[in-house]
């Protein structure tokens, strides 16, 4: 019976320890990450590995981890800044 409360409280920990995978892991969260894109922008990518682990281990760490922004790829270094829609200009008659 003590060896059954050991085990709960060790995998209880574990949980712990790895809930919000991408917000632990995945290192500090950028302005890229941060900001929405705009319409007619690229939508951000998702880290796949921090989603599964989230939803495997423990799905609450999924919700923190879209509310940080941490589950979003950062830039790729060889991307250029995207770039702003055209402004749209009304005609008055």
């Amino acid at each position: 019976m003590k060896k059954t409360y050991k085990n709960l409280a060790l995998a209880f920990a574990v949980l712990c320890v790895f809930q919000s995978c991408a917000t632990v892991f995945g290192g500090s969260v950028n302005s890229y990450q941060r900001t929405k894109p705009l319409p007619g922008q690229e939508a951000r990518r998702i880290r796949p590995v921090a989603l599964i682990a989230d939803i495997l281990l423990f799905w609450p760490g999924a919700i923190v981890d879209f509310a940080t922004c941490a589950i979003y790829k950062p830039r790729p270094a060889n991307d250029a800044a995207p770039a702003t829609p055209p402004a749209t200009s009304v005609k008055s008659n």
